[in-house]
């Protein structure tokens, strides 16, 4: 028996989950930090939630010269220190059952041997039926070894009702080329209903209900377009450095690491049409037609904005420069801050700017969507009532305190008519009870129950590399003319370098302060 769904479930009925068949999920780079503190976490906490079977299986693949015993040992240190929901003992019992480690190095035929073998013993033992997950966490110079070998090993076939899926970790590329040669490589071994390709992003509980306010209330679907809206910011800051990522993050920096997936998709969600539902052709072709109406900017002098983190003071703690942080050469021209324009050339948002930018050592941690609205004519008001009212706003806050802020003008009490804005503001955790699941919680059950609406497909992939590309070159092109970086720099603790006020300004506009 292949169809593992309840019977007696009606797909309306909220009330009955959906939870995945007896699968194995097999994590290549299982000692990193992203399987540490989210993977492994996620997993028990679905586990916990009842929403993974009798039937499933964790196998650890990586270098370490471990025993099964010892790699449980890491799981369970792991969970007990990063999950979300409450450790219990019954819980961690049956899936202690089903966790092996297969120990060996990428590219190793004998080590993939030995995880196969592992695979077959755990379909026996554990029921899982064929049913296998590949969760590719190592760097994406490694994903080509990893998947041949899968289809050297029989282990990228699904036959018989069984499944074979492989998850893809971001960075998807460098740049346009290395993203078509990864799809290329990737589309060789797995068929493209079986390969995921991870952004947490879209995991996350407000991304989901970005989509919820609009599509499910009048309120807002009639001013969402440029009649009303005068332009569009998104935003995601962190208050941290790059910690011990040096050897990722150096070459990357922050364009490729944070615009070209989590904000574009972002931006794809805030502007894309109606879909006709919620199917994932129906969402991707809906996002896939915004990002090919996306353009970059023309004037990229103009309308982009880089910047690198100095030393200084944040949070009462002094901060060393980018440069200065371990593993980074003293010539690295890699960006810790970027902000660019986008324009969407269709009917609902032409005329409107849409701004992007990230950075690391800001002035505090936060990711939302901020529509900024046209100002009203003020015909019956003096200049003076009103010289407190800025714009009009709708925020949608994604992390860390979820909800929705709409911000609007309200009268000051008194015999005065004064105009002041005020917040109106809606928590996640104020108003329901049940708390968010982590994003890697749902990403994970939706792998496991072949469900790929939330995770990008590679022309959405290669659409936001040809926005990003010109982008990049022209800032390459500008160093190489100068023959020295020409980035500008910021203190920590700030909201970036001058530079990003500029390109706003030329505009009229300024950053939203989160």
């Amino acid at each position: 028996m292949t169809d593992h769904s309840n019977p007696l479930r009606d797909p309306q009925d909220r009330r009955l989950p959906r939870i995945a068949g007896p699968c194995v999920l097999v994590i290549f780079g299982v000692t990193g930090d992203l399987s540490t503190k989210k993977l492994m976490p996620a997993v028990y906490d679905l586990a916990n939630r009842g929403l993974l079977p009798p039937g499933f299986a964790l196998v650890g693949f990586a270098r370490r010269d471990w025993a099964h015993q010892d790699f449980a040992k890491i799981v369970h240190d792991a969970v007990s220190e990063h999950a979300r929901t409450p450790f219990r003992e019954e819980v961690w019992a049956q899936l202690l059952e089903g966790i092996r480690f297969v120990s060996g190095e990428i590219g190793d035929d004998e080590a993939m041997g030995r995880l196969k073998e592992t695979i077959a013993d755990l379909d026996e033992a554990r029921g899982t039926g064929g049913n296998h997950a590949f969760y590719l966490s190592i760097p994406p110079k490694l994903f080509e070894t990893v998947v041949t070998q899968l289809r050297q090993h029989g282990l990228a076939e699904s036959a018989n009702g069984t499944w074979n899926r492989v998850v893809i970790e971001k960075p998807f590329g460098h740049d346009l080329d290395s993203a078509r040669e990864l799809n290329r490589v990737v589309s060789q071994v797995f068929p493209p209903e079986s390969v995921f390709r991870i952004d947490h992003y879209l995991g996350k509980e407000t991304v989901q209900n970005l989509m919820a306010l609009r599509f499910a209330n009048q309120l807002f679907e009639p001013v969402w377009n440029n009649r009303y809206v005068d332009q569009v910011q998104i935003t995601m800051a962190e208050d941290i450095g790059i910690g011990g990522r040096a050897g990722y993050y150096d070459g990357i920096g922050a364009a490729r690491d944070v615009i070209q997936n989590h904000l574009l998709q972002l931006l794809a969600l805030t502007a894309m049409e109606e879909p006709t539902s919620f199917d994932a052709r129906q969402l991707q072709a809906e996002k896939r037609k915004v990002l090919e109406a996306a353009q970059p900017p023309t004037q990229m002098d103009l309308h982009t904005a880089r910047g690198r983190y100095t030393s200084g003071w944040t949070g009462g703690q002094h901060c060393g420069a980018y440069l200065d942080e371990d593993g980074i050469p003293a010539d690295s021209t890699t960006e810790t801050y970027a902000a660019i324009r986008v324009d969407i050339d269709n009917r609902r948002w032409a005329g409107v700017p849409f701004y992007l930018r990230t950075g690391k050592r800001m002035a505090r941690r936060v990711t939302e969507v901020a529509l900024g609205f046209k100002r009203a004519p003020h015909l019956p008001f003096t200049s003076t009532d009103t010289e407190d009212l800025g714009y009009n706003a709708l925020v949608m806050r994604i992390q860390p305190d979820e909800g929705v802020t709409m911000r609007f003008g309200a009268k000051v009490p008194g015999s005065q008519m004064e105009i002041r804005e005020v917040n109106m503001d809606f928590a996640y955790g104020g108003s329901f009870t049940e708390s968010s699941p982590e994003a890697y919680e749902r990403l994970i059950l939706d792998v496991l129950l072949g469900d790929p609406p939330l995770f990008p497909q590679h022309e959405e992939v290669e659409l936001s590399w040809k926005i990003l590309d010109p982008i990049l070159d022209h800032w390459a092109e500008s160093d190489a003319r100068s023959r020295k970086s020409t980035m500008d720099e910021y203190k920590p603790g700030t909201w970036g370098p001058t530079s990003a006020d500029e390109m706003l300004a030329r505009d009229g506009f300024t950053w939203r302060r989160p």
